[in-house]
This record gives structure tokens, C-alpha cells and sequence, in this order.
């Protein structure tokens, strides 16, 4: 236990209230200071025990966004990520007219772009910069996208259809095995399938009216691929009676689309976060429109269009799977995982979203031979750390505690790091009470390539309650990287094990990963984890 001079202590209490003005994602932080004399303020840091679990296959179903392409991470290891989903038709029992001949079918989804590099171009529309893309600039990967022949429930037939179906982030080989025909992205040009790219220009549609006035219109990047038109004829234009008519049936029928992605010759390829309930297919078309003047009867060709959603609504829900394959796996993140010490703690704690891992926190000292009784007598082992009953008995007053993570920096020298990450009540599987603090951001280095140096992570009210409350438990804690940290849900194992059973569901959604230090007395003081608590001693 350390105290810091009455100097720092006024600077420190001057920067806790300026920071909590200033920053949102902390704004519990140094609330309740007590009373006005600050001079009494006190710091004081724990030793913490934190260690590595794995996250074997993890449910992966209707997440709100996807992962799709290959990312090969050198701290932990090759994703390949692909996709399922079902469709509904956007409008249900459509009708459709006498010789119908599709002229087009394209299936489209935006890409993520980021607003602050959109730049507007002299020659129309704007230059945009992609975001959440992983791997080089324009990889490129082979994409493929079959029909999916394995029809996905809403209700799990085990116990009754009581349950939601639940579908996992290993199941590739159920969809890959009962895949339909050949892939429908068969356009001669390659870039619409062995060649396929994240391609940040700007769609250029050109329209052409009555008069023969061509206009452009402009849109944001997306992943447009035509799909073969012979096919939706089958499926669609020519369905058999009753199939279109309600989105229900139509489920059944057209069981939806499967997304493989392999290696394109030698590129190490790239991985999208991608929102596929912004998607559509649109089947263009021309039917015959008879029009009957006096005996006259006079047959033009009209264009029309269906289209089919990537997306459910009130009505149809829509179901989707992230399927995510683990290769090439880093030696020291599969042993780090793979042989954890849960007594003492691991030196480094990896992190890594999808079918990944998550490190547990174990706050203060176990060694435990003392205890106090209601009346403050001292009394033997009571299962609680004496580090916590010492705290309790001196009744102080918690102004701010917080974890300090880490990073280290060899390990992630070529990795992109994850924005923030997600500390949790392990134990429960649910939220702290700091959870609404919104902290766990990245802090990076003022050097140009802006590269990670830690993450901090607010404790304060959940200390607060631990002293307060003795009947309070020092709960396990658990710590992972995530997609949105507005995301608390928890998604189960495909198979628990005897340390873990469910994982956070914004954990599932990143596919990025960072290695941290942890909390052995064998890591250096300066990068070791620990709790640091400030506090003030009552009067």
C-alpha cells in the first residue's frame, strides 16, 4: 500500500473532477467526493489475479452485424468467416404477368464507410474510405454464394419448441455439406467472385428518361454481385403454385443463402464487418401488358421487380448464422489458453472476440485469517479476503477504483487492436453496476501510427458496494473485447465446460483480438495489472 504526497493528491482531485466534465464514457467517476477537505485523499493499488479462458464454439446466430472474408492475425491466428441467412419476399404473394423474362438479378449490401474521410468529387458524388475492413488494402478472397439447403428454425424442437433455435459459430460443414447446385455469383467478370474485393468506389447509376435525358445517380459503396438470372426464373418467376404466397411458406421453399469465402490464389485476403439486414435481392424483369382499345388488343413489355429482404420484420422474422473457422492458430495464444493458471494468474491475458477467449478477474489478496464480527471484534477465517475485511473495518470512503490494463505492444505490433474493451460480472453472467460508465476505450500513443498502450476500466461503484455491503460477494469478473459495448447480452456454448458456459454476444460479433498484461508478480511492476483504489478516510 502506497501514499501519494499531498501535492499529487490536489492535482489528482483537480483532474478527476476535469476529466469527469469532460468525457461522457466515464461519467461516474469521482462522483461523491466526501466533504471538502481533499488533502485526505488516499491511493492505494491490489495485486489482482486474472487468467486466460478459451471460448469454444459460441452461439452465433441473428447477431446485428457480420463477419465475412479472411483475417489472418499474427497474434492469434487465421479467421475465415462466412454466412448464412434466410430471405422473405418484401412484398408476399406477387403477381406476375403473361411471358415474364428477367433481364437482371443483383444482390446488394452497403458497406460500413467512415464519414469524417467522405470527400465530395468535381466530377460528381464522393470518394469514400471503408470502415471496419481487416487485412491489406483491396485483398482480394474468393466468395461464393450457393443456396442454402438447410432450412433454419425458429423454435428449438428439444423441449417442445419452447426455445428459440440456436445456432453456432462451428456449424460451416452443416451448411457447406447441404449447399444447392452451383454458386449463383457466376458472372464471367472475376472480380464478382474469384477475385472479389472490399471496393471502396461509389456506385454510378445512370438513368435514362422518356426524353432520353441521362442522369447519374450516386450511391455509398456496397457489395453488388449479379446472380444468375436462369435460376431465379426456376426458383421465383416459375415457382409452383402456393410457394410465394405468404413469407412462412416461401421460408421453407427458398431456404436462403449461404456466404463462403476461400483463399484467392496467394492473397492473404481481407474481412468486412458487414450489415447484411441492409441487404436485397431485386429479380428485374419485363412481362407482356395488354391493353384493349375497341377490338384492338395491343401486347407491350413492361418492366417490373421483386424483391427479396436480407432482413426480417414484425411479422417474418429472418434468421442468420456467423460460421467461423480457427486455423494457423498462434503457439503462445493456444498455450496461453490451453494451460491457464487459474490459482496464480497468467502473465499475458488474450483477448480475442468471435470463437475466441476472455481472460477472469479475481480481485484482492485470498489469503484469508481474519475476520470481524458485528461489533468490529476480530475474529478467525470468515471467506473473505482480509485485504477486503481490512477495508471494511476502516470504513472507507471509495472517490474512484479502476483496472489499468496493459497492452503489449510487441505481441500487437502488426495487429489492428480492438476500440474498447467489456469488463463484466463473470460470475452471473451479467452487467456491474459501472456498466452505464462506458469505459474500457483504448488509449493510444501520440505517435503517427496511433498504436494501443492500454485500457482502463472503471470499478467504482461495484468497490463501493463491496465495501459497503459486507454481505456483499467478491464476485469473478470477466473481461473481453467487444463490437458495441451498448450490447450486454450473453450468447451460450455450443458445449459449456466446467469454467464457462455463456460468453458476452458483442464478444462474438469482433473479430479482433489483444494481448494484455496481467497481474503475476513475475510480469515488471511498470505493465503488471492492478487494482488501484482512491479513497478517502472518513473523519
Amino acid at each position: 500500500m502506497r501514499n501519494n504526497s499531498i501535492f499529487k493528491q490536489i492535482l489528482l482531485v483537480a483532474s478527476i473532477v476535469l476529466f469527469v466534465s469532460c468525457d461522457k464514457d466515464y461519467n461516474v467517476i469521482g462522483d461523491g467526493l466526501i466533504g471538502e477537505n481533499h488533502f485526505t485523499l488516499k491511493d492505494s493499488t491490489f495485486s489482482v489475479v486474472a487468467y486466460n479462458e478459451k471460448i469454444t464454439p459460441i452461439q452465433s446466430n441473428n447477431l446485428p452485424i457480420n463477419a465475412l472474408g479472411i483475417y489472418d492475425n499474427p497474434a492469434f491466428g487465421k479467421t475465415t468467416a462466412n454466412f448464412a441467412t434466410q430471405l422473405i419476399l418484401a412484398a408476399e404473394d406477387p403477381v406476375i404477368g403473361a411471358n415474364p423474362v428477367i433481364d437482371s438479378v443483383y444482390i446488394e449490401v452497403p458497406y460500413f464507410v467512415d464519414a469524417t474521410q467522405t470527400k465530395a468529387l468535381t466530377a460528381g458524388g464522393n470518394s469514400y474510405v471503408l470502415d471496419s475492413i481487416y487485412g491489406k488494402s483491396l485483398a482480394k478472397i474468393k466468395l461464393s454464394i450457393f443456396e442454402s439447403g438447410l432450412y433454419m428454425r425458429d423454435k428449438d424442437p428439444v423441449g417442445g419448441f419452447q426455445e428459440a433455435q440456436k445456432y453456432f459459430t462451428d456449424q460451416n460443414t452443416d451448411f457447406e455439406n447441404l449447399k444447392k447446385g452451383t454458386r449463383l455469383n457466376d458472372d464471367a467478370n472475376k472480380a464478382q467472385n474469384d477475385e472479389f474485393f472490399y471496393n471502396p468506389a461509389q456506385r454510378n447509376l445512370t438513368t435514362t428518361d422518356a426524353a432520353g435525358k441521362k442522369t447519374n445517380v450516386y450511391s455509398t459503396p456496397a457489395m453488388r454481385l449479379k446472380l444468375n438470372s436462369q435460376f431465379f426464373t426456376d426458383k421465383i418467376i416459375n415457382a409452383p403454385a402456393g410457394k410465394l404466397t405468404t413469407n412462412e411458406i416461401f421460408k421453407e421453399y427458398f431456404k436462403g443463402l449461404y456466404f463462403k469465402v476461400e483463399q484467392s490464389g496467394t492473397d492473404p485476403g481481407s474481412l468486412a464487418m458487414i450489415n447484411f439486414t441492409k441487404g436485397t435481392i431485386t429479380i428485374n424483369y419485363k412481362e407482356d401488358l395488354s391493353t384493349t382499345v375497341g377490338t384492338v388488343v395491343t401486347v407491350t413489355r413492361v418492366p417490373k421487380s421483386i424483391v427479396l429482404n436480407l432482413s426480417g420484420n414484425q411479422k417474418d422474422k429472418v434468421n442468420t448464422v456467423s460460421l467461423l473457422e480457427q486455423s494457423n492458430t498462434n503457439a503462445n495464444y493456444s498455450n496461453a489458453t490451453g494451460n491457464p493458471d487459474r490459482v496464480l494468474g497468467d502473465e499475458k491475458l488474450y483477448l480475442k472476440g468471435g470463437e475466441g477467449s476472455l481472460a477472469v478477474i479475481e480481485l484482492f489478496d485470498k489469503t484469508d485469517l481474519i475476520g470481524y464480527d458485528k461489533d468490529g471484534n476480530l475474529t478467525g477465517p470468515n471467506g473473505v479476503s482480509d485485504q477486503l475485511d481490512i477495508i471494511r473495518k476502516k470504513g472507507w470512503l471509495i472517490n474512484q477504483a479502476s483496472l489499468l490494463f496493459n497492452i503489449d505492444a510487441s505481441s500487437m505490433a502488426n495487429s489492428y487492436e480492438p476500440e474498447r474493451v467489456y469488463l463484466y460480472d463473470f460470475t452471473n453472467s451479467r452487467i456491474t453496476l459501472d456498466y452505464y460508465s462506458y469505459s474500457g476505450k483504448i488509449t493510444r500513443d501520440a505517435t503517427s501510427q496511433k498504436r494501443g498502450v492500454s485500457y482502463k476500466v472503471n470499478l467504482t461503484n461495484h468497490i463501493r458496494s463491496l465495501v459497503k455491503h459486507k454481505d456483499s460477494t467478491n464476485i469473478k469478473l470477466g473481461i473481453v473485447v467487444t463490437e458495441n459495448i451498448e450490447i450486454p447480452d450473453f450468447y451460450k456454448l455450443r458445449t459449456p465446460t466446467a469454467f464457462l458456459s455463456k460468453a458476452p454476444k458483442a464478444s462474438v460479433m469482433n473479430p479482433l483480438g489483444t494481448v494484455l498484461y496481467g497481474g503475476k508478480s513475475s510480469v515488471p511492476d511498470s505493465k503488471r495489472l492492478k487494482l488501484e483504489i482512491y479513497y478517502t478516510k472518513p473523519n
